[in-house]
C-alpha cells in the first residue's frame, strides 16, 4: 500500500464514533463475518442518488481498508438511482489521502482508475446506476450511503442484505469557500466508520 495512504489510515480514530452510528454498522459487520466464516466472496455495492460523491468515497475506502486489514475476496462497487458523473472534488480529496488516480476515459462521465497500492488492481470509478452491468446482479450487500436513495429504493433486487449507512452530502458546499474542508470531513467520516467495521471483523472470534 502507498506510504502516504498507510499514514492516513493509521491516523483514523474510531473512538469518537457515536453509539448510534456504531449500531448502524452492526448488520454490515455481521454480514461480512458470516461470508468470511463460510469462505464465500463478499460483494459490497455502495448506493447514493447520483453515484457522484459518497458512494464512490465509500467504495474506494472500503476496498483499500479491506486490503489494509488483509481481508481477501472482498469486492467493492458503487451505483446510484441515476447516472451523473464522479465529482472532481472527490478525486481531489482521495489524492490528498494518498490514493493515486488517473483518468482512463474522458467525456462528461469520466472513468477513473483509483489505486491504493502498486500491485493491486485499480478501483474503477465512474457514475452509473446501481443495476449497471459493471456491478454484481446477485449475492451482494447494498449499503445505502444517502437518505434519498435509502427512501427511493426500499428494495434492491438481488441483494442479500440492505444496510442504511447515510452520510451528509458535501454537495451543498460545492463552489463555496468550505468545499475542500467539507469533502475532507465527509471522506474522513466514511473512512473512520469503515475502519471500525474492519477492525471489529479482524478482531472478532469468527477466525
Amino acid at each position: 500500500m502507498y506510504k502516504a495512504l498507510t499514514t492516513s489510515i493509521r491516523e483514523l480514530d474510531p473512538q469518537n464514533i457515536p453509539s448510534s452510528r456504531k449500531a448502524l454498522l452492526q448488520p454490515l459487520i455481521a454480514y461480512i463475518i458470516k461470508k468470511l466464516g463460510d469462505g464465500e466472496d463478499i460483494r459490497m455495492v455502495f448506493i447514493c442518488t447520483h453515484n457522484s460523491r459518497r458512494s464512490h468515497l465509500s467504495q474506494v475506502w472500503a476496498q483499500a481498508l479491506a486490503s489494509y486489514f488483509g481481508i481477501q475476496r472482498l469486492y467493492c462497487y458503487s451505483g446510484g438511482t441515476e447516472s451523473t458523473a464522479l465529482y472532481p472534488a472527490v478525486t481531489g480529496t482521495l489524492r490528498e489521502s494518498g490514493f493515486r488516480i488517473e483518468v482512463l476515459s474522458g467525456g462528461e462521465n469520466k472513468v477513473y482508475g483509483i489505486k491504493y497500492a502498486e500491485n493491486e488492481p485499480a478501483v474503477i470509478g465512474f457514475s452509473k446506476r446501481w443495476d449497471h452491468p459493471f456491478n454484481p446482479a446477485t449475492g451482494f450487500v447494498a449499503v445505502m450511503t444517502c437518505s434519498a436513495a435509502d427512501s427511493d429504493c426500499p428494495f434492491i433486487p438481488g441483494a442479500d442484505l440492505r444496510v442504511s449507512m447515510p452520510f451528509e452530502d458535501p454537495k451543498r458546499y460545492d463552489d463555496s469557500p468550505q468545499q475542500a474542508e467539507k469533502y475532507r470531513e465527509c471522506s474522513l467520516q466514511i473512512a473512520t466508520e469503515l475502519y471500525d467495521v474492519f477492525t471489529e471483523i479482524t478482531t472478532g472470534s469468527w477466525r
